[in-house]
């Protein structure tokens, strides 16, 4: 059993089996909307971040022909030092930014910055190229990744089923490392010092944590039973659970899948 801190919420994992058969079948059907992971790299701290925040809410609301757009927010710690101290940030997300600037050839990080299914990467409050990021996006073979969540025992606690397709060669991968993460669906903040002093800044499915949960090795798919443990209280109408299949190494996200722990 592996034991997972997210922030104020414990995720227990249990791996239940790793599936040879009933794999759902690649993403391919015209009729079926493509899952596109879309990460923001931001910060409170950073008076540029705020119009990447709304373009963010706005693609979370947004009807993009094709595509079903799963975004997350990942609030980066290394702005915290600039007179304001982001409350959902961690330095775990920062890690994670600089791992996508060393694979972009970037000469640093930077904020606000928005990619695409670990592939495409571009200002984030730039919603032209967001636009044109996802037309390229949307031309990419999706493996399968299905979520379903169901009460557990206990009083705040879920169960999460987790499978995917099959890993096969044409997609180019000889593994992929799954993640699983647990987002506010909405957060805000009085910001009363720093760049952004005076300002309430709101934001969507704002990651609290990022835990790989298992690796998916070529020729394989993987169906998972996890326990979530959340904090005591919390908001379930405000909670969305978002699970995605990426190329080791921090490369392409090959799927993902995002599901509200209760129906709007």
């Amino acid at each position: 059993m592996k034991t997972l801190w997210v922030c104020s919420l414990i995720v227990a994992v249990w791996v239940t089996a790793w599936a040879l058969h009933r794999a759902p079948a690649p993403v391919r059907d015209s009729d079926i909307p493509v899952p596109l992971l879309v990460e923001l790299f931001t910060s409170e701290a950073c008076s540029s971040c705020p119009p990447a925040d709304r373009l963010l809410e706005k693609l979370d609301k947004e009807v993009v022909p094709g595509a079903q757009l799963i975004v997350l927010s990942e609030h980066v710690d290394y702005w915290n030092q600039a007179g304001w101290k982001d409350p959902y940030s961690a330095a775990s997300f920062s890690v994670r930014q600089s791992a996508y600037a060393r694979r972009f050839a970037l000469d640093e990080v930077y904020t606000p910055q928005m990619v695409v299914d670990g592939s495409y990467q571009f200002v984030g409050s730039d919603s032209g190229r967001a636009a044109e990021v996802f037309k390229k996006a949307l031309n990419a073979r999706k493996l399968p990744v299905r979520l379903s969540l169901s009460p557990a025992d206990g009083a705040d606690a879920l169960h999460v089923h987790l499978e995917t397709g099959i890993l096969e060669p044409f997609y180019g991968a000889q593994n992929a490392d799954v993640y699983l993460t647990v987002a506010l669906s909405r957060a805000n903040s009085e910001v009363s010092s720093g760049e952004n002093a005076g300002h309430r800044l709101n934001h969507v499915s704002v990651a609290r944590a990022l835990d790989k949960v298992a690796v998916l090795t070529k020729g394989n798919s993987l169906a998972n039973d996890m326990q979530i443990k959340l904090e005591p209280g919390s908001d379930l109408h405000n909670l969305r659970v978002i699970a995605f299949v990426q190329e080791a190494g921090q490369g392409r996200v090959l799927g993902a899948a995002m599901l509200p722990v209760t129906a709007p």
